[in-house]
Formats: C-alpha cells, structure tokens, sequence
C-alpha cells in the first residue's frame, strides 16, 4: 500500500475508535439493575493506580499497528469490520448481562498524586458498569492476534499488561479478563474462518 493509504486507514481508524466508544457509553446510561461478579481472589488484587498509564495509553497506540501490518484496503476493511463485529459482541453482554464493579473500589481513589488524579478522569468517562467482559482485553487480545504474525509470541504481552491494568487500577473483576480475552479470540477465529 501507498502512505497515502496508511494515512488514511490511520484517520479511519481513529474515527472508528471514538465512534465505537458512543456504543460504549450509550451501554453505560442503559445498563439496568447490574450483577457482581465479585470473587474471592479480587480481594487479593492490589490497587496500584499507576497501572492507569498503561490502561490508557498503552491501549490506544498498539491498536492503531494494526494499520501498519494492513496490506491492502480490502484487508484494512476486514480487520475494521472485525473490530466493529466485536464490539456488537461486546455491547450484547453489556445490555443482557450488565455487571457492575463495587463503589468501594472507587473510593480507594485519594487523588493524592498524579495517576490517581489520571484515574478519576478516566473513571468520570468510565462507569463502573460495562465490566463483563472486559472491552479492553477483548479488544487487545484481538490486537495481539493481528499482530502476532509480525511480532510472535511478544504480540501476547500487550493483552496481559492491559488485562493486568484492568486489575490493579480496580476497573474490573478477575473474571473479566479471560472473558475479555476469550471473545476477542472468538471474533478473530470467526473472522479467519469467514474470510
């Protein structure tokens, strides 16, 4: 492909992710009487609020390598409607099974230095619902399938530092991440079987 055409599916897929997040919070403001999914082993997972600078801008760059990897337009819209395709998937969870992380969590948030002050702006835009699965690790671990022909096995270490992100800036249960994970494989794996 031409710059041209990575310019462009660059400008596209930015489009597409702020376009995708008004799904988001549109599932948010209709999410009714919401599950706890809380385990034991949550309370084992420390709060380390710096772990929001991965969970935030980690995630949004390592989506966008995918346009590096596109070979053409064609492959650019299948990847795009995969992404899209996810997100139906996820929005589907989010209306019938919504679930909910506890107040409590968002109470451990002092604002006492600068992630956590990072976090509670996150946290204003980021409810606590929409927490099963978990968009971010589903959405990385299709990244990482992308990504894995050109970067091997080191792909995966993107899905694991947001999924662990998601635990330790207490955004989502345990049992959210390899829910997450597992429907980003499944929307890759019905993906490369459909095309």
């Amino acid at each position: 492909m031409k710059t041209a055409d990575y310019l462009v599916n660059l400008v596209l897929s930015s489009v597409l992710i702020v376009g995708a997040y008004q799904f988001y919070f549109w599932c948010q403001r209709k999410a009714k009487a919401p599950r706890v999914l809380h385990l034991l082993v949550d309370d084992f997972i420390p709060y380390w609020p710096s772990w929001v600078w991965i969970y935030s801008f980690l995630y949004y760059p390592a989506i966008l390598c995918v346009n590096l990897i596109t070979d053409s337009p064609d492959q650019f819209n299948h990847v795009a409607l995969s992404y899209l395709v996810l997100l139906a998937l996820q929005m589907a969870f989010f209306l019938l099974f919504p679930v909910c992380t506890p107040e409590t969590w968002r109470k451990w948030n002092t604002r006492s230095n600068l992630s956590e002050r990072f976090l509670a702006f996150v946290q204003r835009f980021d409810a606590r619902s929409n927490s099963f699965p978990s968009m971010h690790t589903s959405v990385a671990m299709l990244t990482a399938l992308y990504l894995q022909p050109h970067f091997g096995i080191l792909a995966f270490a993107f899905p694991v530092l947001i999924g662990l992100s998601c635990l330790f800036t207490k955004q989502h249960y345990v049992i959210d991440i390899p829910a997450g994970a597992a429907l980003g494989w499944f929307t890759h794996g019905f993906f490369l079987h459909l095309l």
